[in-house]
């Protein structure tokens, strides 16, 4: 049987590991990276038999690779700590490494907002490369929205069909908190990489942030959730921009 390692990065997740950690059952080690939890996250880590890391913050990508050059196996799974596997998805992943046939498995997530299952606005299936051998992939080091990079690109990839569930944001308040250190780090990355604002960047950006979401990826089908969902996401898009545009002046 071949092995798999699990890799999670963690700062004060108390409410959300210990389900993390209990869907982990069928992996042979589970590598934590944290960043100075104040909580009883590491505690409740180290109960599960994790092995525990403190490490400063690296950004996203970074952590997640540091995390990955810490594992004994070949195949990572990489998890956020709310996140939770499904039997199905257990089972496939145990099959999957097992045949051997790829360099790494994209796995569908069932996004949650409120408690809800968000069906539409792009949310599902929301594939993300979560299961990879370390030998042939890592983590893009963007400072947010990272991903798994595999030799031979997406044709050395296949695709579980069984779900990962994730608790994106429990309200409306977490989504706000998260979603201006995100903007934050959107608008640094974009700065960076030479992007500079337009005039439309602010205006017709958002709107159409709005429109792909609740009108292309069908939102209005899921009622007030979906324009919910729609309008929070137009409003990251501005914020994003505007940030982007503040260091550009400043620049």
């Amino acid at each position: 049987m071949k092995k798999i390692s699990a890799t999670i990065i963690v700062l004060n997740e108390e409410a959300n590991i210990g389900d993390c950690l209990e869907s982990l059952d069928f992996v042979d080690e589970i590598i934590v990276l944290d960043s100075g939890s104040a909580d009883r996250t590491v505690e409740i880590c180290k109960s599960y038999g994790a092995t525990v890391y403190t490490d400063e913050w690296l950004g996203f990508g970074r952590q997640k690779n540091l995390a990955a050059t810490r594992t004994a196996n070949d195949w990572v799974f990489n998890i956020d700590a709310d996140e939770r596997v499904t039997p199905g998805l257990r089972a496939e992943i145990l099959d999957a490494v097992e045949r051997d046939e790829k360099n790494g498995y994209c796995v569908p997530r069932k996004n949650h907002f409120g408690g809800r299952w968000v069906r539409r606005c792009g949310w599902y299936p929301d594939y993300n490369l979560r299961l990879y051998k370390k030998s042939t992939g890592s983590f893009n080091e963007r400072r947010v929205h990272e991903a798994v990079q595999i030799e031979g690109g997406s044709k050395a990839a296949g695709y579980l069909k069984n779900p990962l569930i994730h608790l994106t944001y429990a309200s409306v308040e977490e989504y706000l908190a998260r979603a201006e250190r995100y903007s934050t780090l959107g608008a640094e990355e974009l700065y960076e990489s030479g992007r500079r604002t337009r005039a439309t960047d602010t205006t017709l950006r958002p709107l159409f942030t709005f429109f792909k979401m609740y009108i292309l990826k069908l939102g209005f089908l899921d009622g007030a959730l979906g324009f919910k969902l729609s309008t929070l996401y137009a409003g990251y898009t501005r914020a994003k921009y505007i940030k982007l545009k503040a260091l550009s002046e400043g620049g």
